[in-house]
């Protein structure tokens, strides 16, 4: 009896062969599924990994990193969807897994299209510019919310406002959120906040749901509504990963109604606190600064005031007065000492021509009959009376004889 061969494999090679079969089955390359989301999540990575699953079987999907960043909503667990793309092999893992490239809600094929069609053609007029864009104000004290008066959405702003900025006014305008008269009461709400002069801000909020449920904010009337609106628009409709036309057309869009609250109120009320303090310090430090500058100023003004203060001037005048007197003084005495000194000089000179002074000496001083003082003999005759004057007692003569 002769035995057949068995090839025997690796497994290295056994599974990239049954990826190559995979591979070659062109029915395989390009195909939909659908079933129910299960185990979705996105690492850091970026990429999605997740389960479709039905009662009997289930398929593990993957979708690259750039095919969820195109992805205009993202499924949740337990919804239906319908992921296309091709099959293959994992050989590291030895599993077969579907690599997605879209992914869609199952069932909703119709409002997709319309939603697409719609976005298209208000994207086209510009609705969604981004120069349509305003910034919110910076000073946010009166927030216009346009949401059910019932509904979490609107619990959970009044609950991030109250931690948050408990100083800010809510002003809400009730209106229904889902189904078909849903649209023009929101329209009708956002006009009623339009008309007011202190809203700030408007938030257009509700919670998440699915596709029909959010739907309302699809319409085009209430697209229209919102870039319309006079006073800037934040929506916050669904969760993180529902994106509607209302979004596209608002100023802001917050994943969430939370999300939104927090968008209108970043400072929170301990931040307003610690800016209190610093402002209060910064203005007691500048008020010390100027009443420091001021004093300086009044010293500077209060010196230059003495300087030209009649006081001033009086006590300048008076130096000089002492100073003048000082050298009249300085100058009568050293006049009087140089009279002194003169008169000295007179007096010695008058003292040596001092006719006693002569006498004293042995001379004598001889006069006429006519009592003139004689020079020359010739002036007298004999016999003439004469009278002699000498240094100590007088003397009477008689002329006996002229030898002139």
């Amino acid at each position: 009896m002769q035995t057949m061969t068995v090839k025997r494999w690796s497994v290295s090679e056994l599974t990239r062969y049954v990826r190559q079969m995979f591979d070659l089955d062109y029915r395989l390359q390009d195909l939909e599924v659908e079933g129910e989301v299960s185990n979705f999540r996105i690492p850091g990575s970026g990429h999605a990994y997740f389960t479709l699953k039905d009662a009997d079987a289930q398929l593990r999907c993957v979708m690259w990193r750039d095919a969820v960043q195109a992805q205009e909503t993202l499924p949740r667990d337990g919804e239906r969807a319908i992921a296309r793309g091709h099959l293959s092999v994992y050989e590291a893992g030895g599993q077969y897994q579907l690599y997605c490239r879209t992914l869609r809600p199952a069932g909703r094929g119709d409002l997709y299209a319309r939603f697409e069609a719609l976005k298209a053609r208000l994207q086209a007029e510009g609705l969604f510019a981004p120069e349509r864009k305003r910034p919110l104000p910076e000073q946010i004290r009166v927030i216009g919310v346009a949401t059910g008066a019932q509904t979490a959405a609107l619990q959970d702003v009044l609950n991030v406002l109250g931690r948050r900025n408990p100083l800010a006014r809510v002003i809400l305008a009730p209106t229904p959120v889902q189904g078909d008269q849903a649209p023009p009461r929101i329209v009708a709400a956002l006009e009623t906040l339009n008309r007011r002069d202190d809203v700030d801000v408007i938030l257009l909020v509700r919670g998440g749901g699915s596709l029909e449920d959010l739907w309302c904010f699809n319409d085009e009337r209430v697209a229209r509504a919102v870039a319309d609106s006079r006073v800037p628009v934040i929506t916050g409709v669904g969760h993180e990963i529902d994106f509607t036309l209302a979004d596209f057309a608002a100023d802001l869009r917050a994943p969430t109604p939370s999300a939104a609250a927090e968008l209108v109120s970043p400072v929170t009320v301990d931040d307003l606190r610690a800016r209190l303090r610093d402002w209060r310090t910064r203005l007691f430090e500048a008020l010390t600064d100027d009443l420091a500058a001021r004093r300086r100023t009044v010293a500077h003004l209060t010196a230059r005031l003495e300087r030209l203060s009649p006081q001033a001037q009086v006590d300048s005048a008076r130096q000089a007065v002492d100073a003048l007197l000082s050298r009249a003084a300085r100058a009568v005495s050293g006049d009087l000492t140089l009279r002194r000194e003169r008169l000295t000089g007179l007096e010695k000179t008058l003292q040596t021509m001092d006719p006693a002074a002569t006498l004293a000496r042995g001379y004598a001083i001889v006069y006429g009959p006519d009592g003139r003082v004689l020079r020359r003999a010739a002036d007298v005759a004999p016999g003439d009376r004469l009278h002699i004057r000498l240094h100590e007692g007088e003397l009477r003569a008689r002329v006996s004889e002229d030898k002139s």
